[in-house]
């Protein structure tokens, strides 16, 4: 497969799946009926859930100015704010392609090379990746017992520790074969590993390290509140568990990377999520959809105000 083969499958493949989550979510839902769910959604809790992700995109703006300063560079808040939100946009089009033009409006406006701008993106997701990890093994402690009983009732238990021991030798043997092998995809990895560590290394080494990790935590906290409190604007949705809110976080952020923005995938992993919990499908769509779209929509005003604004502002400066 030649590269641009292989660069219009990662465009063109995650706008079908998209296209094809639409279809399946909507499947599950009258348009009529999903339209009823919006006109009687409280826009109260909406606007607060909004705000709440306002400020992890601000936060997480502010945390980028962390990452510069140790490279001789001092961003300038709003040039960060705004490349944040046009990442985000840009997102919808092309999957990653957002990180790019992030690097390229640090270069343009602020005169950081672009491998070291793209580098501090990096070691960013490194940093988000931690957090999301750290979550997920709090929702493993805290409903350790609802999840060991979902599995129970579903698979025999002596099929769960097959499956856990079957895990645990192919991990073992991946690892040893990546520490041992000399093939190209073995270094790769070797490499990629490598460089995690580097970014990982470089946080606890930077000059405001702790305002930095404050930062990573009180995003990852907003995004939790976020999908916590528009979850309060759906009477259906109102009284989730905590188990349901935190698995339903987590199979929501995952399903962003699957196409893009997560549109289509976004109330499709929700609607998975919340049915372990028996909750009904229509609800559970709905306020997919309205997570979704809520959060698409402030991206869509702020991403594409900030593209406008951006040669204005940085023209006067």
């Amino acid at each position: 497969m030649n590269k641009k083969t292989a660069k219009f499958l990662k465009i063109v493949l995650p706008l079908l799946l998209g296209v094809l989550l639409v279809w399946y979510s909507l499947s599950k839902i009258s348009v009529e009926e999903l339209i009823t769910y919006f006109k009687n959604a409280d826009y109260f809790y909406i606007s607060l859930g909004l705000f709440f992700g306002l400020l992890s995109h601000l936060s997480r703006a502010y945390r980028w100015k962390f990452m510069i300063e140790p490279l001789g560079y001092t961003l300038r808040l709003p040039n960060s704010i705004m490349a944040v939100f046009a990442t985000y946009l840009v997102n919808y089009t092309i999957p990653r392609a957002g990180e790019i033009t992030r690097a390229t409006i640090l270069t343009n406006y602020e005169g950081v090379p672009f491998e070291k701008g793209f580098g501090t993106i990096v070691a960013e997701r490194i940093a988000d990746m931690l957090v999301m990890l750290g979550i997920i093994s709090i929702t493993l402690f805290l409903e350790f017992d609802f999840i060991y009983q979902f599995f129970v009732e579903r698979f025999e238990p002596k099929k769960i520790i097959f499956g856990l021991v079957l895990v645990l030798v192919l991990i073992t043997s991946l690892f040893v074969f990546i520490k041992r092998s000399q093939s190209n995809f073995a270094i790769k990895v070797r490499s990629f590993v490598t460089g995690l560590v580097e970014g990982i290394m470089t946080i606890f080494k930077m000059k405001h390290k702790w305002a930095f990790i404050f930062h990573t935590l009180f995003i990852w906290a907003m995004y939790v509140l976020m999908f916590y409190v528009t979850s309060l604007s759906l009477e259906e949705t109102s009284t989730l568990p905590l188990a349901a809110i935190l698995i339903g976080f987590i199979s929501a952020s995952f399903s962003i990377a699957a196409t893009n923005g997560g549109i289509g995938s976004y109330p499709v992993a929700i609607y998975a999520a919340f049915s372990i919990f028996a909750i009904a499908k229509e609800p559970s769509i709905a306020f997919g959809w309205i997570m979704w779209s809520s959060q698409t929509f402030m991206i869509i005003i702020l991403g594409g105000l900030s593209l406008i604004y951006l040669p204005i502002y940085n023209r006067k400066e």
